[in-house]
């Protein structure tokens, strides 16, 4: 309201003066009131959308509680938005988890925090502590003691084994820095405020990284084999390789056992080449059980949580997976993500392709579809299913997006499939690939339904970051396609594809699914071992 040539505030009061809330004056609060319990209803179905209007007005009226951005406390408040977008953004794409982390999580995360900020890169610390690694000789007077992750191998695996060496260095009261090579640039946001997890290239024979394999002369294993070290020793040297890879032997698995990580715990500088999820065997070392029960009353929570915890994913990728998601997802009314990887080469693109349509329509996770008729043109009021296929081939996108594009539902549902890329052959050591391939994780992710592949790594990110319990294709083995096509998972957890299998204690070759109530084999693999809740 403008006066003489001034604005004047608008006096809400003064207008509530001039107008009695009656009936004749408001008739539209009896239309109101009618529809209220429709409104209601409508609230109480609506989908979990985030981009769904009607889901926008139900979170007004119920709003989530403070800490929802930073998952029940998981992540620390001392991180500016701008900073990592995808870390407070994330909660607008994917469901609430029903799993919370536990207290006691959450504090010796934050005490982790505080002794990397102490410990990392570029501090007195750290500087006093290079000192020992280039000497050679160990120095009581350092504080700080480190784990190095050294990677070869593809992303789902780097994530999972970076997640397996962090819960190492949360037991062990290590600081763990990543060699990070230049094919994982900008994939993850830093996790930690305040400081770095990227081993500085002036690191020591930080060039001889690559000539780490199995059979290196000075890894702990071998060590162990030639009889070159023992805790008895009053010499040990100040950094010790250790290898935990799907090829290392009886000594490198040693590591798993009390005896050999009273050692471990005198070397201030551990150098990790992993490139498996080892962290279920940590389950395995009773020095660590205490512990590893307060920080994960929940069994099969521990990737779901750490690995929300240290993998963000950076600006550049946020912005490829929000994109897409807003463009191709966001209006369905429900999500379907289908990770698709062949390992044989003597399985058919055909064959794969009726097994995976044996186990969506038997499983009622796809619609059937008329083949005697073609789609008429879809109805407003239609259900709306978006299908997020992630594969190295089109085939089978291909396959489904026609099946669906040109016969109509029997159920009546619309049914969109959508494949952001198809890079025919796995490339790990290239940047943008590995781009790619973590934005269609996280992608997976968001989704509300999951099938994944038998063996699969990167369904394994994809199933513990989103918190399901996916569908899992059984492998084809020999030509034969399984019957079941494909089965629910009973955890969530990622599987330890090359798991020890030696007692520490009995010093005998062991099933070491038994030695554990929560270890058991996995459900694509049956020599895998992966961690389960008691009752399951």
């Amino acid at each position: 309201m403008v006066l003489d040539g001034r604005r004047r505030p608008f006096n809400l009061n003064m207008q509530l003066k001039r107008h009695s809330f009656t009936m004749l004056r408001f008739p539209k609060l009896a239309t109101w009131m009618l529809l209220l319990p429709l409104l209601l209803f409508l609230l109480l179905i609506s989908h979990e959308n985030p981009f769904n209007p009607v889901t926008r007005l139900r979170n007004f009226f119920q709003p989530r509680s403070p800490d929802y951005k930073r998952l029940d406390g998981l992540l620390a408040p001392d991180f500016t938005e701008k900073s990592c977008l995808s870390r407070y953004q994330t909660v607008l794409y994917r469901k609430s988890s029903p799993h919370k982390p536990s207290s006691y999580l959450v504090a010796k995360l934050q005490s982790y925090e505080e002794l990397h900020k102490r410990c990392g890169p570029h501090t007195r610390s750290y500087s006093i502590s290079m000192e020992q690694i280039k000497s050679g000789q160990i120095n009581s007077s350092s504080e700080c003691n480190y784990v190095v992750w050294v990677a070869f191998c593809g992303l789902g695996n780097r994530i999972l084994s970076i997640t397996s060496a962090f819960l190492y260095a949360l037991l062990t009261n290590r600081v763990l820095l990543i060699n990070q090579e230049p094919e994982m640039e900008d994939l993850f946001c830093e996790p930690f405020s305040r400081t770095s997890w990227i081993l500085p290239n002036d690191f020591p024979f930080k060039d001889q990284f690559d000539s780490f394999e199995q059979d290196y002369a000075y890894s702990y294993g071998n060590m162990l084999k030639n009889n070159a070290i023992n805790a008895s020793m009053e010499s040990l040297p100040s950094y010790l390789h250790l290898y935990l890879s799907h090829d290392y032997d009886h000594h490198d698995k040693l590591f798993f056992c009390d005896q050999d990580q009273i050692l471990l715990r005198k070397i201030p500088w551990l150098i990790m080449k992993s490139n498996v999820y080892f962290l279920p065997s940590l389950f395995l070392i009773s020095s660590f059980e205490e512990e590893l029960n307060k920080l994960f009353p929940d069994k099969e929570t521990v990737f779901h949580h750490l690995g929300r915890y240290l993998f963000h994913p950076s600006n550049q990728v946020w912005g490829q997976i929000t994109g897409y998601y807003k463009k191709y997802l966001a209006k369905a009314d429900e999500r379907i993500g289908i990770q698709l990887r062949v390992f044989d080469n003597k399985t058919s693109s055909s064959q794969f392709m009726d097994q995976i349509l044996a186990c969506t329509l038997k499983e009622k996770l796809l619609p059937e579809v008329d083949m005697s008729k073609t789609i008429p043109s879809p109805s407003e009021n239609q259900r709306s299913k978006a299908v997020l296929i992630t594969s190295l081939i089109p085939d089978y996108f291909e396959k489904l997006h026609d099946m669906y594009l040109k016969h109509p539902t029997l159920s009546g549902e619309m049914v969109s499939v959508y494949q952001p890329s198809h890079e025919e052959e796995q490339h790990s050591d290239n940047n943008l690939h590995n781009m790619k391939a973590w934005a269609e994780i996280y992608l997976l992710s968001l989704t509300d339904v999951l099938v994944t592949s038998a063996w699969s790594t990167f369904g394994y990110v994809a199933q513990g970051l989103g918190g399901s319990r996916p569908w899992i294709l059984y492998k084809i083995l020999d030509g034969e396609t399984p019957d079941p096509p494909c089965g629910r998972a009973l955890s969530m957890e990622p599987c330890y594809h090359a798991p020890p299998i030696y007692d520490c204690k009995a010093k005998t070759e062991v099933d070491t699914a038994t030695l554990v109530p929560h270890l058991k084999h996995c459900e694509d693999i049956s020599w895998g071992l992966k961690l389960f809740n008691y009752d399951q």
